[in-house]
């Protein structure tokens, strides 16, 4: 009830389209072709209309010969327009509207809170940070700027999707909301039927759902989450990570509910499972990459918004023992915002359109992009998805640190390098033994770097678990080949032989005793 009463308030006094808001302007990020941008011009609060905002949106107009006439409109937890080259790359018969949140991405005015997102990150150092303090020196900024946190709801939000829609003059549309925002466009769905052909949604991965939200499913982790969870109440890690707000290193400090708040906070792919197992073995070196996976979330995410749509349509249970949920009711303590009549959950928008809950984080898994498209297209779920089932993975940290960190897999290269030229300059001198040397290290390298390419294409966030578990046997290869090259070594005694034997060795070594 109460999302149509804010409907019935923003559909009363609709938006003016001025030729400011109707004509395309400069996008703030790189953008496919046919692409244009612009702003909403909405009241900053429709029940006390006043002040405006702008909220920034952009539109791929489809070229396709079959252009269908229902759009789809995409609104994620963290600015949408960056992803509009990906998004128009799954609906090409379809225009693409891309819309940041009001207060986030390009919107203005910007509703940032970096006291807030530093203060939470901080929770994990020792001592933690206050984050109330720092909800306290953000809500008097942005005061200060003539911003009313109050405006930032879900209901506001709401209004703003109907009343774009009316702006670039659909008739009806197909939702995408991810993360945060999945809320939001089911509501949307429920508060504009008329408008709504379909609903695709990805909800924000949680362990340990609020019980007035049973739309959220807990992601089923099994006995090792249990017994990694225990070890590490225990005696929590140590862990050094990169805080991407302050471009230095930290010391965390991990215990088992701040591993549930990580993986609460990480979006779900194939590698979780295999994840959770070596964390419940002592793999600590693991946690890296769940630490600075939530520092840049904080650092993406408009805290601002954020934390005024939590604080008034679904305040954090008091008493958490999760750092995440604790941070979110030290800023709802401190900036005491006036509570929804009616909090907005998945569980009470009951859209009356088609729905699909996508079984990955989208855009950024594969099989999450196309159980999507395939669901637009025919409104049909496309049956059971790869991509939620676990993957069988060699679990290393050392995927992760080269991602950081490139001239790490050098060895790799040299390696593979070495090989090739072995290969061809044997073969042309008639030398079967340093041939086939080469050909087994050439064959190494390119089947690891095939099945490496294939799970980022396809799971790219199990990459900071570990590799395809079938690279240790291709390992085997690796080891032929220095095999033979230190074989023909000892009938060739010449500098390049001995090169070539000197760069298998140090490879082995790194390859078994760092990269596996």
């Amino acid at each position: 009830m109460f999302i149509r009463v804010v409907l019935a308030l923003a559909l009363s006094a609709p938006p003016v389209v001025t030729p400011d808001q109707a004509d395309p302007g400069p996008c703030p990020v790189p953008v496919p072709a046919g692409t244009v941008c612009g702003f909403l011009e909405v009241p900053e609060r429709r029940d006390s209309p006043g002040r405006t905002i702008q909220v920034a949106y952009a539109v791929r107009h489809s070229l396709a010969p079959g252009r269908r006439p229902d759009p789809v409109v995409f609104m994620g937890g963290t600015p949408a327009i960056p992803l509009m080259e990906e998004l128009a790359g799954m609906f090409p018969e379809r225009d693409v509207v891309a819309l940041d949140q009001r207060g986030g991405g390009a919107s203005r005015p910007a509703v940032g809170c970096p006291e807030t997102a530093q203060a939470l990150l901080g929770r994990l150092r020792m001592p933690p940070s206050d984050v109330g303090a720092a909800a306290v020196r953000c809500r008097d900024r942005l005061a200060a700027q003539g911003i009313d946190l109050r405006g930032y709801r879900t209901g506001e939000i709401v209004a703003d999707v109907v009343a774009l829609r009316g702006m670039l003059g659909y008739d009806a549309w197909n939702l995408v909301g991810a993360g945060h925002a999945a809320r939001v466009m089911a509501a949307v769905a429920a508060a504009d039927p008329a408008g709504t052909r379909s609903v695709v949604l990805e909800p924000p991965p949680v362990l340990e759902p609020p019980p007035e939200d049973p739309g959220i499913v807990p992601a089923p982790l099994g006995d090792a989450y249990e017994r990694a969870v225990a070890r590490l109440n225990a005696r929590p890690a140590r862990v050094t990570a990169l805080d991407p707000l302050l471009g230095r290193e930290f010391a965390a400090r991990v215990s088992g509910h701040d591993l549930t708040a990580l993986l609460g906070a990480a979006p779900r792919d194939a590698g979780t499972p295999a994840l959770v197992d070596a964390l419940a073995e002592g793999r600590n070196e693991l946690l890296r990459p769940l630490v600075e996976r939530l520092g840049e979330e904080l650092a993406a995410r408009a805290s601002g918004p954020y934390h005024a749509v939590r604080c008034q349509d679904a305040p954090p249970p008091a008493g958490s023992p999760l750092f995440t949920v604790g941070g979110d009711q030290a800023v709802c303590d401190a900036w005491n915002l006036p509570r929804a009549p009616e909090p907005v959950t998945l569980a009470s928008t009951a859209p009356q359109a088609p729905v699909h809950v996508l079984p990955a984080a989208f855009p950024g898994d594969a099989c999450a992009r196309r159980a999507a498209a395939a669901f637009v297209a025919d409104l049909r779920p496309a049956g059971p998805c790869p991509g939620a089932r676990p993957v069988e993975l060699h679990v290393t940290a050392a995927p992760y640190a080269i991602a950081r960190t490139p001239w790490l897999a050098a060895p790799f290269g040299i390696f593979a390098l070495a090989c090739l030229i072995q290969l061809v300059t044997a073969a042309l001198k008639g030398r079967a033994l340093p041939a086939y040397g080469g050909l087994a290290g050439v064959a190494f390298a390119g089947l690891t770097a095939q099945s490496v390419h294939e799970l980022a294409k396809e799971h790219g966030g199990a990459l900071t678990v570990g590799v395809p578990a079938i690279t240790e046997w291709y390992a085997w290869l690796a080891v032929v080949s220095a095999a033979l090259t230190v074989a023909a070594l000892l009938h060739n005694r010449k500098w390049p032989q001995t090169t070539a034997a000197a760069i298998s060795g140090v490879f082995l070594v790194w390859w078994f005793t760092w990269f596996l």
